[in-house]
């Protein structure tokens, strides 16, 4: 769970490096689904959560874009 965590922080900052706003709601996001989940017992359901935080790491890494405008008419 500690790995995966920290995989999707890292994720994070690789994805929305220099867009401080993006970053922060990421952050937070991640640390509440986390916390909302921690007193979860259910084996089944600590394997789903996982299944799909990993899920949420490879669509950041792969799908996410980020633009900047270099010009007035560019990105």
């Amino acid at each position: 769970v500690l790995k995966l965590f920290k995989l999707l922080h890292r994720t994070r900052q690789e994805v929305f490096k220099n867009d401080t706003r993006a970053l922060e709601a990421a952050r937070q996001k991640i640390n509440e689904e986390f916390r909302n989940n921690r007193d979860e017992t259910s084996e089944e359901k600590i394997n789903e959560l996982l299944k799909i935080a990993s899920d949420v790491e490879v669509i950041l890494r792969t799908s996410v874009i980020q633009a900047v405008h270099t010009d007035s008419d560019k990105i």
